[in-house]
């Protein structure tokens, strides 16, 4: 078999095996550039009023998250301006030695006073509007199959991301053997262009090759995030740490044994060895620490994670300056920035704010959006041709 007419084969099948994926995330991907403002339309009750005094410290809201539900233990604490997003997990019943049974799994809470906002289970499209958004996110992110889900976004996103080369491959002109033949430029040039005039078989063909070329980078720059995201702590990390300075810790720490349910180091005192492991840092490293964003514990790693949003923070709306401290000691563990320490986290702190329309404001929000719409174009219109293609083979 010839090349071209080889790679021309793993495209096309590669194509049909993504489509009803590509669509789904395409689709899911346009909706999430806008999560907040369609999450705040949707449940207005779970959003505060902005208020011009700092938000209680994360300790508060946690202390006042275990007041409100003791029966659940606290995972992660996430701020933001209009509500602190608390996920937590069910306790162990001493009586019974069984965890709780909660009918939620997050609870919702005013960070300037403490009141709950709200609770659900996240994502759980059976509670309603309540979870819409957070059903679209999980259908974008693993289908709403968990794990299994997960696995298959993530082999469609490896695929994708090599078709994105064998693709760009195709549109290149065939090499000429004749004399006198155009620049290469010139014989490339219809590639890039839609024959406006041509047939509607035309007009799909250009969409799809045109399309697919201009977007180029950017669908590459999605299909590798997507990777990244599915796949960070196989595939992601094993081509990372090959060609570049890579670390994580949910990837560079192995798993404990047993998960930690009660910490030698409790949430408030990892708290403050996380504020004075991070102002060291921005001594030693010359950032400045402008306000706490996340904190969360590892049970199956064994490690606290404090994030700040700091000078160091270029995306949009979160911070991604982290310490990590050891559960059980106390020792701090690894310091990670959101760039300028390691390449490959550099590099990857670019590819998930892409992603996430975590940069450059409205406007690249707007472009994610079509983007998506953009995906779904070309997953459609690659039918179509396949389609076409098998009937003439067929009649032929």
């Amino acid at each position: 078999m010839k090349i071209r007419p080889f790679w021309v084969f793993i495209h096309r099948y590669a194509g049909l095996a993504m489509t009803i994926f590509l669509v789904i995330v395409g689709l899911t991907g346009s909706l999430l550039a806008f999560y907040a403002e369609l999450e705040q339309a949707l449940n207005p009750q779970f959003f505060a009023e902005a208020q011009g005094r700092p938000p209680l410290s994360p300790i508060v809201l946690i202390e006042q998250a275990e007041r409100l539900a003791p029966q659940a233990q606290v995972e992660s604490v996430w701020l933001n301006p209009e509500a602190t997003h608390i996920p937590v997990s069910p306790r162990t019943n001493p009586a019974t030695g069984q965890p709780y049974e909660l009918d939620f799994d997050q609870l919702l809470l005013n960070p300037y006073t403490g009141e709950e906002l709200g609770r659900r289970t996240w994502g759980d499209i059976y509670q309603g509007w309540v979870n819409l958004m957070p059903f679209v996110y999980k259908l974008h992110y693993s289908l709403a199959l968990g794990e299994l889900g997960g696995w298959i976004l993530g082999i469609t996103a490896l695929v994708w991301t090599l078709d994105c080369f064998i693709g760009f491959y195709l549109t290149l002109p065939a090499k000429a053997n004749t004399p006198g033949r155009r620049p290469f430029w010139q014989r490339w040039r219809p590639a890039w262009q839609i024959k406006w005039r041509g047939s509607a078989f035309r007009i799909n063909f250009d969409f799809h090759r045109a399309g697919g070329l201009w977007l180029w980078i950017a669908l590459l720059v999605f299909a590798w995030s997507s990777v990244y995201m599915n796949l960070g702590d196989t595939v992601y990390k094993a081509a990372m740490q090959t060609v570049s300075d890579f670390h994580e810790p949910w990837t560079d720490i192995p798993d404990l044994n047993k998960p930690l349910e009660n910490p030698a180091i409790n949430w408030h005192d990892a708290y403050r060895i996380g504020n004075e492991a991070m102002a060291r840092a921005a001594a030693t490293q010359g950032f400045t620490v402008e306000n706490p964003a996340g904190f969360w514990l590892n049970r199956a790693k064994g490690f606290y994670v404090y994030t700040v949003r700091s000078s160091l923070d270029f995306q949009d709306h979160s911070g991604q300056t982290r310490v990590v401290i050891d559960a059980s000691t106390g020792e701090q563990k690894m310091l990670l920035l959101p760039h300028g320490q390691y390449n490959g986290n550099t590099i990857t702190s670019w590819l998930a704010a892409l992603h996430m329309a975590n940069v450059f404001g409205m406007p690249y929000r707007i472009f994610v959006c079509v983007l998506g719409l953009v995906i779904v174009m070309l997953s459609v219109t690659g039918v179509v041709i396949w389609l076409k293609k098998r009937r003439a083979r067929m009649s032929g």
